[in-house]
């Protein structure tokens, strides 16, 4: 797929990024490349390809599940300015 120079002004547009004229012809000739190297991937049969999470065959760390903080909501609310039904009390923000 080749692109021409009013593909890349309207990349380049879309992309808001600003572009020499002088430029133009390389940017298309490297885009163009790369849109050959994605078609060509895309070609490439992978219905028999294994999905992997990871490239390397690491099992995965597990640790076990155990509760490493204690419930210190009453310390925490006896040093807060204003608390009621358990709640912090905080001034209103919204006019």
């Amino acid at each position: 797929m080749a692109l021409t120079a009013s593909d890349v002004k309207k990349i380049a547009r879309l992309a808001r990024l600003a572009v020499v004229e002088q430029d133009i012809p390389a940017y298309a000739r490297n885009l163009s490349n790369i849109m050959g190297l994605v078609e060509q991937m895309n070609a490439v049969d992978t219905r028999e390809a294994t999905p992997m999470a990871h490239p390397l065959e690491l099992p995965a760390r597990l640790r076990p599940d155990q509760i490493t903080e204690t419930i210190q909501r009453e310390l925490f609310q006896s040093i807060a300015p204003r608390v009621e039904a358990g709640l912090y009390l905080v001034p209103k923000v919204i006019e």
